[in-house]
């Protein structure tokens, strides 16, 4: 019975963020999504603040293991980016992304948010840097990605349209659209033949080193560089 009711202020918790946003989020309006006694929220968790963290893993471990098996089965940058696009459209029907707009919002006044935020978004990132591993490895750019970085930039960017999509869905779409050209960059390099593919990583290794033993803070238009 008292699993069942941490889940239910769970639940409830998610629900009062969706419905009402952070600004109403209160030990009352959970216990009474939950419908429990509001008592047992401090009971289980001790504070409001901590419920709140506690909801943030709790939701994001349902939905990280609710497309797993369709993350599992990605084999390119497109398929990523395009199963992006329908997660997105899911989560938003399901309220999903207004939880994480709420949490992120939400995270900027109390403290102990943000760590569970962050962790919670870290459930997305492990997730899309094993497809990331797995979709660039056999071309040109898997030598030199770093898919964890990339893989923070991909969740990074589709979070950041999620709230903008909200006050500018036209550049929201513009934005995905963006990332959908990248994606074709990336298809053209795999079809690209054997010598092509060879020449491409030997002008990413040699701009690598050139990136590498650049003083920091130059650049190519720098007066040392110039041609006199």
């Amino acid at each position: 019975m008292s699993e069942a009711t941490k889940i239910k202020l769970l639940q409830g918790a998610l629900r009062t963020l969706t419905e009402q946003g952070i600004a109403k989020t209160s030990a009352r309006t959970i216990a009474a999504a939950a419908g429990v006694n509001q008592a047992l929220v401090f009971y289980h968790f001790g504070s409001v603040d901590e419920l709140l963290a506690a909801a943030c893993r709790y939701g994001t471990e349902q939905r990280v293991a609710r497309y797993r098996e369709r993350l599992d089965g990605i084999g390119s940058l497109g398929e990523l980016l395009a199963f992006g696009r329908e997660m997105h459209e899911e989560e938003k029907t399901a309220g999903y992304v207004a939880v994480l707009g709420q949490l992120l919002a939400g995270a900027q006044t109390h403290p102990r948010l943000a760590p569970a935020t962050a962790a919670g978004l870290d459930l997305w990132i492990v997730e899309i840097e094993r497809v990331l591993e797995r979709v660039l490895g056999g071309t040109p750019l898997g030598e030199f990605a770093d898919a964890k970085g990339l893989a923070r930039a991909v969740s990074a960017s589709f979070v950041g349209i999620e709230l903008y999509e909200g006050v500018d869905a036209e550049g929201a779409s513009a934005a995905l659209g963006a990332l959908d050209q990248l994606a074709l960059v990336v298809a053209a390099l795999e079809d690209l033949g054997p010598v092509a593919q060879r020449a491409v990583r030997h002008t990413l290794r040699r701009a690598s080193r050139t990136r590498g033993s650049r003083p920091e803070g130059s650049s190519l238009s720098s007066p040392a560089r110039r041609t006199p």
